[in-house]
């Protein structure tokens, strides 16, 4: 131990005194605390609501909550059905859609049920409308009525490519259902009932393919993805990663404690949530993971340094001391860091990510605590041996050889890494936000084999219009009504679109219907008058379920268009909607230019970008917390500010290298560059506190503080970085897309991180000199050709 400490080392030296004295109510307060904030996870809750995902702020959710009280809500289920006969209008498939139709109704929470079997076809017979369903007893049904119904159904504009596949080889039924909201067992119980009756169907008509897709079932693949990787991502993450680091720090006892130590941060992070009423989500349960590898980094500096000293011939409780010493002050710093940079996804508009970062930053800050409190405690008990220091320290031999190249390459090295990474910030822009909510998920989910079963068939992805009309009663107007034709004519003809409902088609058959059925009479009404004649004398033949309160507001001063997507990405999605927009700003009268397209596809298409517009003004705070906390703890503004640069570059030129790599990123990237922040300052952290370290207090210059910093924090460095990656890139076997997109580019992050601590930032520190520690700005040239380079550096 130096004869001289800053007052940061003498707080270090007495607090682990302090705690292997008191080890013993150390580890039961450690034990007590933890069991106190863990019974908080008795409240924990998994999230099974899409819009969980959406601000309350959010302008697009507002849109369409609004749409949907005006209307219905769109909840619903979508029972793909595709016979293997290729053509569903015979009799075993119809009378399998009619019996399924009939039994949806008994499906919780449903108000709406509509299928080609109870589609309700309206005729002319002499003066009156008769209105029934196109299907019925059609086990019995002969050929021709069958071909009869089949010509019907195909012609209508509300059935074809909504209901029945356009060349016949597939049909669906519909069912919506409205959901009270009071507890989290609603959407599972539903979903349970409705599998259980599409399997009932399968069983009883074999020979059918039978597919359950639509919002609810979304909703529950969010639940079930979730569960999945908390059941079996997780465990296997654990023991993978404590494996690892057993081999890394030499060190069983270590292992076990840090295994505790990372139960109790894990515990305490959840229980927090519990106790904050928070909704899990796949997003919400990856704090696990990061609360997981970051633990692990923390004990792994304490361990390695308490290793090296007991190389060196310390006892091991003044090694413990020394571990605290030399780390406390950097341990203390990252962990600030990084709960900052993690704290900072509360600027994002997803509130799974408030979680993550929120869950994720308790559990960093317990840790940090545990790592010098329970940490030491337990290893003061415990025992620990290590081999006898050896002449030649392999570790030491390697990363000063390293630490020598760097130095005798500084130049070449600062401008080779430099210029790469300016190479891959250019590529960024060329980064596309690709949000399909079907893809969120991977295909061991159910929901995501049974839409891309179902999408070769329908469209998925559903965008509403509520046409505005101009006032009460004003849909009857024949001018509302030729408008709403011609943009409901304008949309069928878009890229990408599968399906256009309109009440335009209703009113136009209605026309044709009281006309006797005369074909020159499909056109729609000429007067208002006989357009709200024809609608009310529909309405009232409707039967209970199936009327037009979800096509028609209450006072008819508006209509719903519902357009149906087929597979679109985000940018086609916004093509479309930015298409819509424009028609109705040139082409609409003034009462309509309040027509605004709303949906959950809408939602998704903006969600990356708003976040990452919402993001930017938590980074930026981030980084300017982040170097002020640098500043204060390395005593230097200018070495604070300056590691902003190693910091900040890998995280672009990891968003560079996947631009060019994969192109296309969903809304985790708002996650990635605060989650990367708070991580890869870890690793200039460590390395910068010991090149202070090597110059205040060993008097070095600066080729041999950096070749100390390699030789004290080399090792470690490597190891964190490893267990980080690992750790990051196993959530790519996550089963939400999200999840695996965020784990691999902080993944690259972290990697590239790791380059630019080894090879950008001590050839930086190379050109600016120890002067940046004492104040100066000048290069100290005589750092360039030091001939004490090769010192051994030794702690």
């Amino acid at each position: 131990m130096p004869k001289t400490m800053t007052g940061m080392d003498t707080f270090a030296v007495r607090m682990a005194q302090g705690v292997i004295r008191w080890r013993w109510l150390v580890i039961l307060g450690t034990i007590l605390i933890t069991a106190l904030m863990a019974s908080g996870a008795q409240y924990l809750k998994f999230s099974n609501n899409y819009r969980d995902f959406f601000s309350e702020s959010n302008p697009e959710l507002q849109a369409f909550e609004e749409f949907q009280d005006t209307y219905t809500k769109n909840d619903n289920f979508f029972f793909a059905i595709v016979p293997e006969s290729g053509d569903v209008f015979n009799n075993t498939t119809l009378a399998l859609v009619e019996e399924l139709t009939l039994a949806a109704w008994q499906i919780p929470y449903n108000s709406r049920v509509d299928s080609v079997t109870n589609f309700q076809h309206t005729r002319a017979f002499e003066d009156d409308l008769i209105v029934a369903p196109l299907f019925e007893g059609s086990a019995t049904l002969s050929a021709e009525e069958i071909a009869d119904r089949r010509a019907i159904a195909l012609a209508e504009p509300l059935l074809r490519n909504q209901l029945v596949a356009a060349d016949a080889r597939a049909t669906g039924v519909n069912v919506v259902i409205q959901l009270p909201q009071l507890n989290q067992t609603e959407v599972p119980k539903a979903v349970a009932f409705a599998r259980n009756l599409r399997d009932e169907m399968i069983a009883k008509y074999p020979g059918h393919e039978i597919r359950l897709i639509g919002v609810s079932m979304l909703n529950v693949a969010f639940l079930e993805a979730g569960f999945a990787d908390v059941t079996k991502l997780t465990p296997i993450m654990y023991l993978m990663l404590l494996v690892l680091m057993a081999v890394a720090v030499r060190s069983i006892v270590g292992t076990i404690t840090t295994a505790l130590l990372i139960a109790f941060a894990s515990l305490i992070g959840m229980g927090a949530a519990g106790f904050a009423g928070v909704g899990l989500t796949p997003i919400a349960l990856a704090a696990l993971t990061i609360i997981l590898t970051l633990a692990i980094a923390d004990a792994v500096h304490v361990l390695i340094t308490m290793r090296n000293s007991m190389k060196a011939g310390m006892s091991k409780h003044d090694a413990l001391i020394e571990s605290m010493r030399v780390n406390f002050l950097a341990l203390m710093i990252t962990s600030l860091t990084t709960a900052v940079g993690f704290l900072a996804l509360n600027f994002s508009d997803a509130p799974p990510f408030w979680h993550l970062g929120n869950i994720s930053a308790i559990g960093i800050v317990a840790a940090w605590l545990m790592s010098v409190t329970f940490l030491p405690a337990m290893l003061s008990i415990l025992p620990v041996k290590v081999p006898k220091k050896v002449a030649e320290d392999m570790d030491a031999k390697f990363f000063g050889a390293l630490a020598d190249f760097v130095i005798r390459h500084n130049k070449k090295l600062l401008v080779g890494m430099g210029a790469a990474a300016l190479a891959l910030v250019a590529a960024v822009p060329q980064l596309e936000f690709n949000d399909q909510w079907s893809e969120y998920f991977d295909e061991s989910i159910e929901f995501r084999r049974d839409v891309d079963f179902a999408t070769q068939y329908f469209g998925f992805y559903p965008v509403e219009f509520s046409v505005l009309a101009d006032g009460e009663g004003g849909i009857s107007e024949p001018a509302y009504l030729a408008k709403l034709e011609e943009f409901t004519v304008w949309l069928r003809t878009q890229d990408n679109v599968r399906h256009v409902y309109s009440i335009s088609d209703i009113m136009k058959r209605l026309n044709k219907n009281l006309h006797g059925d005369a074909e020159d009479a499909y056109h729609l009404p000429l007067e208002r008058k006989l357009s709200a004649q024809y609608l009310l004398m529909y309405e009232f033949s409707l039967p209970y379920g199936l009327d037009l309160t979800d096509r028609i507001n209450f006072d008819k001063s508006a209509s719903r268009i519902t357009v149906t997507l087929g597979n679109v990405t985000t940018t086609e999605t916004r093509k479309f909607l930015t298409d819509a927009r424009a028609w109705i700003e040139t082409n609409a009268p003034d009462y309509m230019q309040g027509t605004v397209p709303t949906s959950a596809q809408v939602m998704f298409t903006y969600v990356a970008e708003r976040n990452v517009d919402s993001m930017i003004t938590g980074n930026i705070i981030a980084v300017l917390a982040i170097g002020i906390i640098m500043m204060f703890a390395l005593k230097s503004f200018r070495l604070g500010a300056l590691s902003i640069i190693p910091n900040g570059l890998p995280i672009v030129a990891a968003f560079g290298v996947w631009a060019l790599l994969v192109g296309a990123v969903g809304f985790s990237v708002a996650a990635v560059a605060s989650v990367s922040l708070g991580i890869v300052v870890d690793d200039t952290v460590h390395f910068l506190a010991k090149y202070v370290r090597g110059i205040r207090e060993k008097g070095y210059d600066a080729a041999q503080a950096i070749k100390y910093a390699f030789q004290q924090v080399g090792r470690a460095l490597v190891v964190n970085t490893v267990v980080l990656v690992i750790g990051f890139s196993y959530l790519a076997t996550s089963h939400f897309k999200i999840n695996a997109d965020m784990g691999l580019l902080t993944a690259l992050a972290i990697s590239l991180a790791l380059l630019f601590d080894f090879f950008f930032l001590p050839a930086l520190l190379m050109r600016v000199g120890t002067g940046i520690i004492a104040g100066k700005t000048h290069t100290n040239d005589r750092n360039e050709g030091s001939n004490d380079v090769n010192q051994q550096a030794a702690e």
